[in-house]
């Protein structure tokens, strides 16, 4: 696969100076365990990006639950981290692949090339013995420039058009029952923006690896590589993964609404599909 890559990958290159490893282990549950996790133990040389603090933006009126940071922003933290354009950056979380998928989307839409995800994530590393430490990497500072990659990101008024004209593809990549409105932990309504799709994100993965390619093109067999695609979940996190997939399964015009639902439903105007 293009952008996953597995632990032999990642072993061969570790000690590599123009790598850098990116811890983004994270509980939505408890945003605190990802950042204890990481200091406990972590791959040799990785340093910590945490979901709420250094992948997300200001939380406002619209934008969703993890809105996009600002580039200057993610910029000054790249930077921080010794990351310019010229790394090689390889992502991991626990296994979920949500929050190393996050991180990998937002480097390639802030203009870099060589980022990739690990395929089983810290779980895989642990049980397949790969070099844990907890010493904190020092690092040096970095130069970064932004290049943005508009064609990935979906904007609000991009999806409005889209519900109302039917030109593209909108995906859902949450699980089934909260696609379904049958259930709703997390935000204030339930169901689905009007016209889209369900791919439940999890499906793309087994056991913390992506599926291979063939069996992604089979989760995907509806679609058409000519059509715009549009993905998006709760808050642009969980989606990330079926970016992902899609683009490793050959389709090109794919993008990822970022505020997701909890944009979408900030806006008291939008309708709801649900099942009821």
């Amino acid at each position: 696969m293009k952008y996953v890559k597995d632990k032999e990958w990642l072993l061969e290159i570790l000690h590599d100076k123009n790598v850098r490893v990116v811890d983004c282990r994270f509980s939505l549950a408890d945003p605190q365990k990802g950042r204890k996790e990481y200091l406990q133990g972590h791959i040799l040389g990785a340093i910590y990006f945490d979901l709420e603090q250094d992948l997300s933006g200001k939380i406002g009126e619209h934008g969703g639950r993890h809105p996009l940071p600002t580039g200057e922003d993610f910029r000054h933290k790249l930077e921080s981290a010794g990351i310019s354009n010229d790394t090689i950056v390889i992502a991991y979380d626990h296994g979920e692949g949500a929050f190393a998928a996050r991180f990998w989307w937002l480097l390639q839409y802030f203009g870099h090339d060589n980022v990739y995800v690990l395929d089983g994530g810290f779980k895989n590393w642990l049980e397949t013995s790969g070099p844990v430490t907890t010493e904190i990497p020092t690092t040096k500072q970095a130069v970064f420039q932004l290049n943005v990659r508009s064609e990935l990101l979906a904007t609000y008024a991009e999806v409005k058009n889209a519900v109302e004209s039917q030109n593209k593809v909108l995906i859902d990549s949450r699980e089934e029952k909260r696609y379904l409105g049958l259930e709703e932990p997390i935000d204030k309504k339930a169901g689905h923006i009007p016209g889209a799709i369900n791919k439940p994100w999890m499906n793309g993965l087994q056991n913390s690896h992506y599926l291979p390619v063939h069996e992604q093109l089979q989760r995907f067999a509806d679609l058409d590589f000519n059509q715009s695609i549009i993905v998006y979940c709760g808050s642009g996190v969980t989606a990330v993964p079926n970016f992902l997939a899609l683009k490793e399964a050959g389709f090109e015009k794919v993008k990822l609404y970022v505020g997701s639902f909890s944009d979408w439903i900030s806006y008291e105007e939008n309708k709801i599909n649900t099942l009821i």
